[in-house]
């Protein structure tokens, strides 16, 4: 698959099967995130790899739309280390780049995926700072259900012309 076939195959995974995804694919999903561009190379993402099913369940009972993550296989939470920022409020894209570049990864692997939101709902982002022990300077931007799929998504076009502005608004 290219990256414009993966990019247009990808899709939000809600359902997974009990399959588990083995460590070199996590750690595949991982180098993808981290070759993501940031403001100024800064490079300050951090990765919470959970794969307890306790841990997982967990999870559900701080974000109410994360329920898929009592069949998932993985999550990852990708976070904002600030005291590396050398560029202000960027930590926001340049996770946002990272995770992006694991959905992406996922679809090549053919393992389904699906980002959950946390930044900037302060209820999500303080539950599971205090659940996995984040210092202050560290954010928890999305998390990110993971697993072998266990249903089939349409193929969808959102390309839409009226979107698009030429030169000026």
């Amino acid at each position: 698959m290219n990256v414009i076939e993966g990019i247009l195959k990808r899709r939000s995974i809600r359902r997974f099967t009990d399959k588990p995804i083995e460590k070199g694919d996590i750690t595949t999903l991982l180098r993808a995130a981290m070759m993501a561009p940031t403001a100024r190379n800064c490079q300050e993402w951090e990765f919470i790899v959970v794969q307890d099913k306790n841990t997982l369940h967990k999870i559900t009972t701080v974000h109410p739309y994360a329920q898929m993550l009592k069949e998932a296989a993985c999550a990852i939470i990708v976070c904002g280390n600030t005291k590396k920022e050398h560029a202000p409020g960027y930590w926001m894209a340049d996770c946002g780049a990272a995770t992006q570049n694991i959905l992406l990864a996922a679809t090549e692997l053919g393992i389904g995926s699906v980002w959950l939101g946390v930044y900037p709902n302060e209820e999500r982002m303080n539950a599971l700072a205090k659940m996995f022990g984040l210092p202050d300077y560290v954010k928890p931007l999305n998390v990110i259900a993971l697993g072998y799929p266990d249903e089939q998504k349409p193929d969808i076009d959102r390309f839409d012309p009226k979107k698009i502005h030429l030169e000026k608004w």
